[in-house]
Order: structure tokens, then C-alpha cells, then sequence
């Protein structure tokens, strides 16, 4: 049986390196796609939308192949957790800012989804509300417990991280320009409140919670010196930290455009 996606494998763990054509094929896809686009539409190339896209699919082929993609699937807590925080923190942002209007407007017309997303970027209270939704649900021991065990569902595991990190960040930098929220100061608040409340139960959870809560991970083989125990305190705290310096470097950065704004108005 080939394995074309990262799945939990139940044997002891090895540097060997192991193939995953389907991640291949998923990476390589929408760039292909996005090169095919951009050549045939008139005008310049824009080098630095090309190089965020190619950025963010770069940490989509990282967070999901090996050897943090097999990792993550049925080895580490911490690796599963450091998946989630690249596919929602890196690859899912640096995608959206990499897919110029022109782009953006052509596929989701064609999708018919052009609407929807425009509606959606201007609801931050939704998106929150889901991509929160999404994190609580794909972090329950009980999904994970199921998920991780096929290549399926491990599959759609990944999958929901990325369109997750989407959605959150769709009022902040939609490609769309009708499709974001206006205010800055909503910005901010919004970026705030949804990544860094909610987040603080699983992870309080998994730092502080004396057993292992995951049993996939509990009863796979070490990989190392860590514990069970000491691999879930790792994830927890990744959970908890993590979103900090990214979020507070966007939020600065919103600050000072703003600040830098009104004082050219002035």
C-alpha cells in the first residue's frame, strides 16, 4: 500500500526518509497553477507577491511532509502542535498576502465563492468564531485519536489547519479588497481576541494536566529522551507562546502604518 500523506505508522521511529507523493502533488499543484496564471496575465511579474506565495507554500511542504509531517502524526505532541503553528501562523498568511486582486477575483468567480469571501472578511466576529472552533475541535484527544490513525483523516486534519489560518486571517489581509475589514483598531482587537483567548484552554490543558492526554502519542514510541508527559508540557507552551511574536509583529507593524498615515495627513 503506498502512503501518500503522513500517518501515524505505530513502529519505532527512524531517520529513514520516507516518501509522500501526495504532498508532493499538493505543494507542487498550486504552484504550478499560480505560475501558469501569472505568466499569461499582461504586466509585469510582481517578484515580492511571488516570492510570499512560494514562502507559504514552502511552510504548507514543510509543516506536512517528513520528517514533521511523520512526526506529528502519530509520534510527538510537540511536532503535531508546531504543524498547526505553521500552517496557521505562516503558510496560510504569507498565501493570502502572495495571491494578487486579479487572482484572487478570477478563482473565486470561477468557484462562485466570490461573494462569500468578501462577506467573510468583513465578519470578523465569524471568522473568530470558526477558526476557533476549528483549533478546540482538531486538538480534542478524541480527533486526534481518530484522525491521526488514517491517512484520510490526517489529511483532512492538515487541510482544516491551513483553511483555518485562511479565515483567520481573511479581515486583516484578504486578497480581496472589498473582502477586509476597514479599521485598523478593529484589526488589532480582532487579532488579539481570536488568537490569544480561546487558544489559552488547550494549552493551559496541556501544560498542566499530569497525564498524558493524548493517548496516540502517549503509547508511541520515544523519540529521544522526552517523556509523554514532557512532550504534551512542550506542545502546550508552543501553543501558548508562539502566536505571541507574530501577532504582536503584525499588530506593531498595523500601529505604525497607521501612526505613519496620520502624520502624513497632518
Amino acid at each position: 500500500m503506498i502512503t501518500w500523506w503522513c500517518v501515524a505508522l505505530e513502529k519505532p521511529w527512524t531517520w529513514s526518509w520516507i516518501p509522500y507523493p501526495g504532498i508532493w502533488i499538493a505543494t507542487l499543484l498550486p504552484i504550478a497553477g499560480y505560475l501558469a496564471a501569472v505568466r499569461r496575465h499582461p504586466g509585469p511579474v510582481d517578484r515580492r507577491r511571488l516570492a510570499l506565495f512560494l514562502g507559504g507554500m514552502a511552510a504548507f511542504w514543510v509543516a506536512s511532509d517528513w520528517p514533521l509531517g511523520a512526526l506529528g502524526a502519530g509520534y510527538l505532541a510537540s511536532a503535531h502542535m508546531l504543524q498547526f503553528l505553521l500552517y496557521t501562523l505562516v503558510a496560510a498568511p504569507l498565501i493570502l498576502l502572495g495571491i494578487p486582486e486579479w487572482l484572487a477575483s478570477r478563482v473565486t468567480t470561477r468557484l462562485r465563492i466570490e461573494k462569500a469571501v468578501s462577506w467573510l472578511g468583513r465578519a470578523p466576529v465569524t471568522c473568530a468564531v470558526t477558526y476557533n472552533v476549528i483549533l478546540l475541535a482538531t486538538h480534542a484527544p478524541a480527533t486526534v485519536e481518530v484522525l491521526r490513525r488514517s491517512q484520510i483523516g490526517s489529511f483532512a486534519m492538515d487541510v482544516l489547519w491551513l483553511v483555518a489560518g485562511m479565515i483567520l486571517w481573511l479581515p486583516v489581509r484578504s486578497p480581496l479588497a472589498e473582502g477586509r475589514v476597514r479599521s485598523v483598531w478593529v484589526k488589532m482587537l480582532y487579532l488579539f481576541l481570536a488568537t490569544g483567548v480561546i487558544a489559552i484552554i488547550p494549552a493551559s490543558m496541556l501544560t498542566f494536566t499530569t497525564n498524558p492526554v493524548y493517548a496516540i502519542y502517549e503509547l508511541a514510541p520515544r523519540v529521544g529522551a522526552l517523556s509523554a508527559r514532557e512532550d504534551q508540557q512542550i506542545a502546550g507552551i508552543l501553543m501558548k507562546l508562539a502566536t505571541i511574536p507574530v501577532v504582536w509583529t503584525t499588530i506593531g507593524i498595523m500601529w505604525f502604518r497607521f501612526a505613519r498615515q496620520e502624520e502624513a495627513r497632518a
